[in-house]
């Protein structure tokens, strides 16, 4: 028995085994899901990483 997930782009049924673009349905829903990542319409929930005070002093004085 084939297992059929449902494509988090777009909702379609597809194969789970023998699918090149899975858990996507296919390349087109790979690449908007990649293009909403570089977008920033996805986050991970965190604090901000901001650079310690004694990191960016060190990165000056490296010439």
């Amino acid at each position: 028995m084939t297992r059929q997930i449902k494509c988090p782009t777009c909702r379609h049924e597809t194969e789970w085994e023998n699918n090149p673009h899975r858990p996507f349905c296919s390349k087109r829903c790979q690449l908007i899901d990649l293009g909403a990542w570089v977008e920033e319409r996805y986050r991970i929930p965190g604090k901000k990483f901001e650079p310690a005070p004694d990191d960016q002093e060190n990165e000056d004085d490296s010439d």
